[in-house]
């Protein structure tokens, strides 16, 4: 049997999604980045070699994600596609009719626009945290309550708090000040989840024709004070996916069977093997210094040969020594 891998390498989040031929999911795996995405990527092809049987033969492979270039030149990806294409991908799979898709991760969140099943606008914000999932991790934190509850205790809430959400500094001080006024904890969780949701609508969504369908894809659509939150905006209900926290993992693997269904017979997989988990690799990085650009090169080595370098505003260290 054929399958299908994708791979989604997050600063947060990797994940792990494999097809068949009919693109159904057969296995997968979430796992924490860490601020190691090279032991992730390993660790990712060892559980997903777990969950699948002999027979199965990996057929096209495709990284996706901030660290997608890394995560190509570990498994040997077969096509390197971009957040917005693959989360846009597998939106419209399950949702022909979507015209909206929120996506909100760790550390970034996401706007994509479609029209008749074509991608004609999208917004993203990776500079501010107060609209993502790691702001609320570190607020559950600070309350003593699990992330896992968020959900509940938003559920709860009757009169929620007006928290500031422009900045995690100002919200931060607004929530502890709402908590000294001695304001019930489901009332400040909800207020913590409306102020996501403004922050979210007034930057990345600024400007964007929003229209329904609605869908809400990523780790933080588990959070059921989100959801909440994004349908008293609007009058559409959002709608959230099955396996939303997959989603762009399952996307380059649809991209990457399309694209190996076109190559057919003619084009063997570049997957390198669930050996690539027991391989030893370094990641590094150098200033190149042969013009002014002054641009911070990364590479990537495999037992003691370099695989990669990416990162510069030329195709100088591109080309990689044979050895």
């Amino acid at each position: 049997m054929k399958g299908y891998l994708g791979v989604d390498v997050g600063s947060v989040t990797t994940k792990l999604a494999l097809l068949d031929e009919n693109e159904q999911l057969i296995a997968s795996i979430y796992l924490r980045t860490q601020g190691n995405p090279v032991n992730m990527v390993k660790q990712g092809l060892r559980e997903i070699q777990k969950q699948i049987s002999p027979e199965v033969e990996i057929s096209g492979v495709a990284t996706t994600g901030s660290g997608r270039y890394l995560a190509g030149v570990l498994v040997g990806a077969d096509l390197v596609k971009n957040e917005i294409t693959t989360h846009a991908v597998a939106a419209m799979q399950h949702i022909s009719d979507v015209q909206t898709i929120f996506e909100i991760g760790g550390q970034d969140s996401k706007i994509i626009i479609i029209r008749d099943g074509v991608v004609i606008d999208f917004g993203m914000n990776s500079v501010c945290a107060a609209g993502t999932g790691s702001f609320l991790e570190h607020q559950a934190e600070r309350l003593n309550v699990k992330i896992e509850d968020f959900g509940g205790h938003a559920l709860r809430s009757e009169n929620p708090a007006r928290i500031a959400g422009r900045c995690t500094v100002f919200a931060e001080s607004d929530m502890i000040h709402k908590q000294q006024l001695g304001y019930p904890l489901d009332d400040i969780i909800y207020g913590l989840c409306q102020s996501l949701i403004r922050n979210y609508l007034n930057n990345v969504a600024l400007g964007k024709q929003i229209q329904p369908r609605l869908v809400f894809q990523g780790g933080v659509a588990f959070n059921k004070g989100i959801i909440r939150a994004f349908n008293e905006v609007f009058d559409s209900e959002v709608y959230v996916p099955p396996h939303n926290e997959l989603m762009g993992a399952i996307g380059a693997a649809i991209l990457v069977h399309e694209e190996m269904e076109i190559k057919q017979n003619h084009h063997k997989s570049n997957f390198k093997g669930f050996g690539v988990s027991d391989v030893e690799f370094k990641t590094s990085s150098f200033i190149c210094k042969a013009c002014p650009n002054l641009c911070e090169i990364s590479q990537i080595s495999g037992n003691g040969k370099v695989l990669a370098r990416w990162g510069g505003r030329c195709d100088m260290w591109e080309r990689v020594p044979e050895s």
